[in-house]
């Protein structure tokens, strides 16, 4: 059952895992899929809605939207990176993955939610931009900025998560291969080798607490100097700026707190929740890579009602 391995005391890698699912819970597996599904499909129709209503209007072919754009592509990868094998382990008890597919996953994981948090961060800025310099907002973030903007948050999850594989590939796997999982991340795989797996703790932390911790502060440090902005404004204007303010961005961030506080849960788990029960980690590692393309297009396309407007109106023309 090895299909790689170095002598002189490197690297043995198994051909295969096994994905156990929700520990303690493999008899309401069928049931919980369930909700799970249900959630996938949304995620999958919402996102798919927002790029193509956009797609199809030039109209929309501004900064804002084509960032929701991003968002909406980021979200779609990273749900789907792990529902569809989850789905398969509670419905058909297809359990095994293997080595190459299980390592394959964690890269795409960690790769698609370092990306979509520099994508949260970059609708920040561009909120920034359009409250601070709104006549020069579309020459600012142009589409070419934008391009660039998109594939260097792209370029920041590569750079970040490819680390995660060499520190993987190094590990010799000599005990069992079970994996209390759903799906493949690179703590749960660092777990089962045999040998310290201090680099990938050390590391692991690191792009936590400075990666994924400093795109919390910009983010917050960005919709705080926005609220500011908007209390400045003249008295007449005030009272409706902020109600509109407060419910727009208010939104935001409720969502995007969603997606960054059962991440950091998740991965300050592995390091020091050892008395956390296995079941509210595994389901809480699945809500945050799920709820957030749930809940993305409802949150950002009920508070921009022109992506909803012209929906309408492709449904008109149809008839």
């Amino acid at each position: 059952m090895v299909s790689a391995s170095v002598c002189n005391g490197t690297a043995f890698h198994p051909s295969t895992f096994i994905l156990l699912g929700i520990s303690g819970m493999q008899d309401q597996h069928a049931w919980i899929a369930i909700p799970f599904c249900s959630m996938y499909i949304l995620a999958l129709v919402g996102n798919g809605t927002i790029l193509y209503v956009i797609m199809m209007d030039r109209a929309l072919h501004e900064p804002m939207y084509l960032f929701l754009c991003l968002l909406a592509t980021t979200d779609l990868v990273l749900c789907s990176t792990t529902l569809p094998k989850m789905l398969t382990i509670f419905w058909f008890r297809s359990h095994v993955i293997s080595y190459r597919n299980c390592l394959t996953q964690m890269f795409f994981v960690h790769t698609a939610f370092a990306t979509e948090s520099a994508v949260l961060l970059a609708m920040a800025f561009d909120r920034y931009v359009a409250i601070y310099h709104p006549l020069h907002y579309t020459s600012i973030l142009n589409v070419t900025v934008i391009g660039k903007i998109g594939l260097a948050c792209v370029a920041r999850g590569l750079l970040f998560v490819f680390p995660f594989v060499i520190l993987t590939e190094r590990l010799p796997f000599c005990g069992h291969h079970i994996i209390p999982h759903t799906y493949c991340e690179h703590m749960g795989m660092a777990k089962l080798a045999c040998s310290s797996v201090k680099p990938n703790t050390i590391y692991g932390l690191t792009v936590a607490l400075s990666v994924t911790g400093m795109g919390v502060v910009l983010i917050a440090t960005s919709y705080g100097l926005i609220l500011q902005a908007v209390l400045r404004l003249p008295s007449k204007k005030k009272k409706d700026a902020q109600f509109r303010a407060f419910s727009a961005y208010g939104a935001h961030i409720c969502v995007i707190l969603v997606f960054y506080i059962p991440a950091f849960f998740t991965f300050f788990t592995h390091q020091f929740g050892y008395h956390v029960p296995p079941q509210v980690h595994i389901v809480l590692a699945n809500l945050y890579l799920l709820l957030p393309p749930v809940l993305n297009p409802l949150v950002y396309g009920i508070n921009t009602k022109q992506i909803w407007m012209r929906l309408f109106g492709f449904c008109l023309e149809r008839r």
